[in-house]
């Protein structure tokens, strides 16, 4: 058998590699040494090629090589032929210290392993998971410099077993040095930490922030080796702020070694600066906060109850400027749109913040991008700070706007302007769209005036990642407010250069870069099949509970797909098409006599009893699952429409026929 010449090189690399693993040189020197001293003193003959590997294999060096070497003879011509996928991300379970991959030699990495967790005491009860047991799970989510990485789900424990490394690419922005390799000095220069977020997902699927980390990764410059181990202690979200939840054992190490590294006074010195110059600019931005809130409270004393935000708290109860959630952010390819965008932000998850105790009170926390995409799920505010960033990327002129809907509740949406001055509102939660016509109170009563649609009632603030303003107008009701930004006796500016100075881009501050978007990991038609033959169960034991027999119509429930499709385009364009051929292909289906019903419903989970209890409680679905007659078929069809970070919108839809009688 004869290999191309570029596996013959990569064979005897892999060989090469074991050999020095094994030390195999040194054992030969050895032998060789003892083999002279044993047989060639006295006569000084000439040792021989053949004698040298006899000697070898009396030692049973020769065996042990080739048992390391793990030549399999027994694979399937699938196996020789398929390629291994490259992997910058692995999982082992033994050693402890985790093995390499292959690197690009002219590339600068930093290595980052994950070599368990301790001390986390809220599982400290936590039974051993067995063997096949669905149970809780954590996966730890990391991001640095536009790169994305997740772990292996482990079982949630006192001690969970995190065993994983990730290998970050340290590079510079610019493109023209992207090429060689940074040194010690210039990777001081790059501020960026390693964004950790630690995700718990329940045995029901759902997900729940358990906390989120900024890891300082240069003290590993200044490491012996280039290696340094870290002891992470990760504190909880939101109320829970200032408690530890656990502790990570992290290894940090470089690659390749640097040459020299740097003094631990110098990287101490740089942490200190960096840290003095950013509380510097954030002290002065509060400073010009505070006077331009004296100065909008002089304009009228009512504006004191607008909502105007100019600081939110993030998951780590840190209060950073609201301008600071935004950035203008690129899909690349994963969505073609703006109207795609606002149906992906609309199909992730809302939760409100979890409260600690009662009284009704809104807890506070607007989510940074990576913990609200791992999580899957979030607030308003979330869903409108990631859809304005997206509209923005698309290059529209948006705006988060903050205020009210009806009977006060707090609310924020997103607002856009067109070039020809036309205001638009986009609901975050739904993806709806609606068009803002503005309602003149000093017009005649005869005069007839515009309906809003919208659901919004009062406005306080408009603002992105460059702008920010407050209104005020004399009334803050959303259906009176003309949105000409431009002019200062409606709307009060805050200074460019002021939200500047503590907003990317060109700013060292303590704000996280945006992620990139991932692409889902879902494959459609796998997970459609899923949830409808667990549909098809629940519905079959459901009526067997009441004594009905269940017989299903294929035919028909593949008919129902064009119905979905439909829909699915429907909520994302805003167009309807296809209605005609779908109810001319289900009259044909249903004979003369016959009655056909049908009930869609959508979903923004996969979790198929769920959807169903879901179902139940509509009277027309009900109808439809619990259907008595005579010739009585049924149908059902799930189709799921996938979208970035795994985001999913699940639509399906029950039918039955049967024959009518009077």
């Amino acid at each position: 058998m004869s290999l191309p010449p570029e596996k013959a090189s990569e064979l005897k690399q892999i060989i090469h590699q074991q050999l020095v693993k094994m030390d195999v040189h040194g054992r030969i020197r050895e032998v060789l040494a003892e083999t002279i001293r044993e047989e060639l003193a006295p006569e000084h003959q000439q040792l021989s090629t053949e004698d040298l590997i006899k000697a070898l294999r009396q030692r049973g060096i020769i065996d042990d090589v080739m048992k390391e070497l793990k030549f399999v003879t027994g694979v399937n011509e699938k196996e020789r032929t398929s390629a291994p996928k490259p992997s910058t991300h692995f999982v082992d379970r033994e050693p402890p210290v985790l093995r390499k991959t292959n690197i690009d030699p002219t590339r600068r990495y930093l290595y980052l392993q994950v070599l368990g967790g301790k001390a986390f005491l809220e599982h400290l009860q936590e039974p051993e998971p067995l063997p096949g047991q669905i149970c809780s799970t954590f996966t730890l989510c990391l991001h640095f410099r536009n790169q994305r990485f997740r772990s292996k789900p482990i079982p949630c424990a006192c001690e969970p077993d995190f065993r994983d490394g990730f290998l970050l690419e340290v590079h510079k922005d610019s493109l023209g040095d992207g090429s060689k390799m940074v040194d010690a000095t210039t990777m001081l220069s790059i501020c960026d930490p390693v964004h950790m977020v630690l995700i718990k997902t329940d045995t029901f699927g759902e997900t729940t922030l358990v906390a989120s980390y900024f890891l300082e990764w240069r003290s590993v410059l200044a490491a012996e080796n280039g290696i340094t181990n870290v002891a992470v202690e990760l504190l909880g979200v939101g109320t829970e702020s200032k408690v530890s939840v656990g502790v990570l054992n992290i290894r940090l190490e470089m690659y390749p070694q640097l040459s020299k590294a740097l003094s631990p006074e110098i990287t101490n010195t740089q942490f200190a600066l960096e840290r003095q110059k950013t509380a510097e600019k954030e002290r002065l931005f509060l400073v010009y906060a505070k006077q331009w809130w004296r100065e909008y409270l002089q304009i009228r004393p009512t504006h004191n109850v607008r909502l105007v935000k100019i600081f939110a708290q993030d998951e780590n109860g840190v209060n950073r400027p609201v301008c600071s959630y935004i950035r203008p952010l690129r899909a690349g390819r994963l969505l073609d749109t703006p109207r795609q965008a606002a149906r992906f932000v609309s199909v992730l998850g809302y939760e409100r913040a979890p409260v600690i105790g009662g009284g009704g009170g809104k807890q506070e926390q607007w989510c940074t991008l990576l913990a609200f995409l791992c999580r899957n799920k979030g607030d308003c505010e979330d869903h409108a700070n990631l859809l304005c960033s997206l509209l923005l990327g698309f290059g529209l002129e948006a705006f988060v706007c903050v205020g009210t809907k009806a009977k006060g509740v707090p609310h924020t949406w997103v607002m856009t302007c067109g070039t020809d001055g036309t205001i638009t509102f986009w609901e975050s939660l739904t993806g709806h769209r609606y068009i803002h016509r503005s309602v003149n109170p000093d017009d005649p009563p005869l005069v007839e005036q515009p309906k809003p649609l919208y659901p919004y009632r009062t406005i306080g603030c408009v603002f992105n990642h460059q702008k920010f303003f407050g209104n005020c107008q004399p009334s803050d009701a959303v259906e009176v407010c003309v949105f000409d930004l431009h002019d200062e006796s409606k709307w009060k500016p805050m200074s460019g250069e002021a939200i500047k100075s503590v907003c990317p881009p060109g700013t060292a501050s303590s704000v996280p870069p945006f992620p990139p978007l991932c692409a889902s990991t879902l494959d459609a038609a796998v997970t459609s099949n899923e949830i409808e033959v667990q549909l098809r169960i629940l519905v079959s034991e459901h009526r067997k509970d009441l004594g009905l027999s269940t017989l299903w119509d294929d035919h028909l429930s593949y008919l129902l797909s064009p119905a979905l499709a439909a829909y699915e385009l429907e909520r994302t364009t805003g167009i309807s098409a296809g209605n005609e051929e779908f109810q001319d292909a289900v009259r044909r289906a249903v004979p003369d006599g016959h009655t056909f019903k049908g009930f869609p419903i959508h979903f923004v989970y996969r979790n198929a009893r769920r959807a169903f209890a879901t179902c139940l409680r509509s009277p027309f679905c009900e109808e439809i699952i619990c259907c008595r007659g005579d010739q009585v078929r049924l149908a059902v069809r799930v189709r799921v429409f996938t979208y970035p970070e795994s985001a999913c919108a699940v639509w399906i839809m029950f039918a039955c026929k049967y024959r009518s009688v009077l």
